[in-house]
């Protein structure tokens, strides 16, 4: 079969994965669904995808690191920048040390460089396969904003080691000197690349549009093309490509809240990206379940660069990686839970409770997934004189056994864990979201004279039409906002929201059944019928916000 063909059926496991997941009576986490189905591809078509690694890490790298840096809350990120610093960056290098040399001990034909390649890809975590795991017992919103921070920055600092150790071992000789000045290359490059040319791009197009329009399609076909671009040019500098697209992903969703693109172009764009990162992280998960055939036939020459004689070896070898690098981040996490409650308490800030089940599930938490899959292909095939890599299977095999592993783990421990575990309410993120209430409203109301009064000069024979009007939206904003209720406690406030939404929900779904009807029976046009359902949807998908 054609690689089209295996393309298509990948893309069909992708769409089946997310409708076995409703339909399986137990809970089974979705990435592994995805891994079943893509070793059943693999089997159907008796061969995987054979794609060069420079293209496999440029396809799904770039734009998935991307819409991290775009999407992850800044302020959070800010809030516990701490605890993220420590993890994305300290955590990382003492796992590749830590766990790269016990690597090299435990399996002693293994090079050092190669055994530290090793630690470092399987460094970064995967939020997705968590939040995936962990469904039936929802993280607390700062354990999220922690691993989503983590895994967005140690990405790139478990990405940049890796390049780092792939170059000792191709190259055979380490300089500690040229070490961190390419470190500080690929790392300060890489971040000038990604902004200066996301800000040089967004002001080339922000000029266009003023002058001539611009079409939302062209907005989004721009934000899709970015990644790469960036990256392209990154690594053709010689800096880090990943670096760049976290950085223009960040600095894209600043550019943003100057407010000067459309709101149709902001709805089209969520809906394209949402549906690329599904369809992204899902390929990635059927790609691992792919390789597996071609991994089981590799095992032989697997456990002869391990210098074993038995294939159960490897499994334990796995297995032992993956407990190595719980291990390294539990007592990492201790640490750094201790240091962040010092700094509290000399701050003046009551320090937070740290118990062994919240240590315990940020330290399961750490899952592998699609970053350590992808970065694990790219290893290249031979050295420069065209003598094998060494030990390139065994690294893949290991790989995938640490990512099986660490999900099998995380799947069975974390939603214990997290059961009924919670931190203390965020006051801040509560007053935040009371001072954006406020601001809108007022915003809102005070535009509303001013508009009277502009379009009244312009028309004063509708001037009681204008001004009743008014009145009547200044009185639905308040309404919207929980202004003139009167019981005012945060749990009648709350049920009234709630009653007023559901019945919302109930008037907009009869309104769409209308809407069709009315299609249906040829009494209004379907590119009507469409346009009035999207505006209903709109609604919808608003009042379904926090679902």
């Amino acid at each position: 079969m054609s690689t089209f063909s295996i393309i298509m059926a990948m893309l069909v496991a992708v769409v089946l994965s997310g409708v076995l997941a409703k339909l399986l009576p137990s809970a089974i986490p979705l990435p592994f669904i995805q891994i079943g189905l893509g070793f059943v591809v693999a089997s159907v078509f008796q061969r995987g995808v054979l794609i060069e690694p420079d293209i496999f890490f440029l396809l799904f790298l770039p734009p998935l690191l991307f819409l991290d840096g775009w999407r992850v809350s800044k302020i959070a990120v800010l809030r516990e920048a701490s605890s993220i610093t420590q993890l994305a960056f300290g955590l990382v290098f003492l796992t590749v040390l830590g766990v790269g040399y016990f690597i090299h001990w435990m399996i002693p034909s293994i090079p050092l460089p190669v055994a530290l390649a090793i630690a470092a890809i399987v460094s970064p975590t995967d939020p997705v396969a968590v939040e995936a795991i962990a469904k039936r017992a929802p993280m607390p919103r700062r354990m999220l904003a922690i691993l989503e921070g983590e895994s967005l920055f140690n990405d790139a600092s478990g990405l940049v080691a890796f390049r780092l150790a792939v170059a000792v071992a191709l190259t055979g000789s380490f300089s500690l000197t040229n070490a961190a000045l390419s470190f500080l290359w690929l790392t300060f490059a890489g971040v000038g690349i990604g902004a200066g040319l996301t800000l040089a791009l967004m002001r080339a197009r922000s000029v266009f549009s003023r002058r001539f329009g611009f079409e939302p399609r062209t907005d989004v076909l721009l934000s899709l093309l970015l990644p790469f671009f960036v990256y392209l040019v990154a690594e053709h500098a010689g800096a880090s490509g990943i670096l760049a697209a976290v950085t223009a992903g960040i600095t894209m969703s600043y550019a943003e809240m100057s407010g000067r693109q459309s709101a149709a172009t902001r709805v089209e764009r969520a809906t394209v990206w949402n549906m690329i990162q599904f369809t992204l992280n899902g390929m990635m998960f059927v790609l691992l379940g792919e390789q597996f055939p071609t991994i089981l036939s590799n095992l032989s020459s697997a456990a002869t660069e391990s210098g074993e004689q038995s294939l159960y070896w490897l499994p334990f070898y796995g297995l032992a990686i993956c407990l190595a690098l719980m291990i390294v981040r539990l007592i990492w996490v201790s640490i750094s839970l201790k240091i962040s409650a010092i700094v509290a308490r000399r701050r003046g800030h009551p320090a937070r409770p740290i118990g062994i089940r919240l240590i315990l599930a940020m330290s399961v938490a750490g899952v592998r997934g699609a970053v350590t899959l992808a970065g694990v292909m790219t290893l290249p095939f031979t050295v420069g004189d065209g003598i094998p890599f060494p030990a390139r299977d065994l690294a893949i095999s290991l790989s995938a056994m640490v990512i099986i592993f660490s999900l099998l783990l995380a799947s069975a421990a974390l939603p214990a864990l997290l059961h009924g575990l919670h931190f203390p309410p965020n006051s801040r993120l509560q007053q935040e979201r009371a001072l954006a209430q406020e601001t809108i409203l007022k915003a809102a109301l005070d535009s509303l004279p001013l508009a009277v009064k502009r379009h009244v000069d312009a028309r004063p024979d509708d001037a009681p039409l204008y001004t009743k009007i008014s009145e009547d939206v200044a009185a639905n904003l308040r309404h919207q906002a929980g202004q003139g209720i009167e019981t005012h406690t945060d749990e009648d406030l709350a049920k009234l929201q709630g009653i007023e939404r559901e019945l919302r929900l109930e008037a907009i779904d009869a309104s769409r059944h209308a809407v069709y009807q009315l299609a249906r029976t040829h009494r209004i046009s379907d590119a009507l019928a469409r346009n009035e359902v999207l505006q209903l949807d709109l609604q919808e998908a608003r009042l379904r916000g926090n679902d």
